[in-house]
């Protein structure tokens, strides 16, 4: 399952702002600027930073690099 774009397009990163990216594999919200991954529980995304896991390196510049 996937998240609606028109959600996706208003949902902003908790801590900074920012645009968000979707990972529709692992269900997750990226924010590449505070390096960290929110979870889609249920199809609902959790913005809260405690739940959130940071980014490794590589998980990192592959998000970048496909902006």
């Amino acid at each position: 399952m996937s998240i609606p774009v028109a959600l996706l397009d208003i949902l902003a990163c908790p801590l900074c702002k920012g645009k968000l990216k979707y990972n529709a594999k692992q269900q997750e919200l990226i924010c590449t600027f505070d390096k960290l991954a929110f979870p889609v529980r249920e199809r609902l995304p959790v913005m809260i930073a405690d739940e959130a896991r940071e980014l490794e390196q590589e998980e990192l510049e592959r998000w970048t690099s496909s902006s």
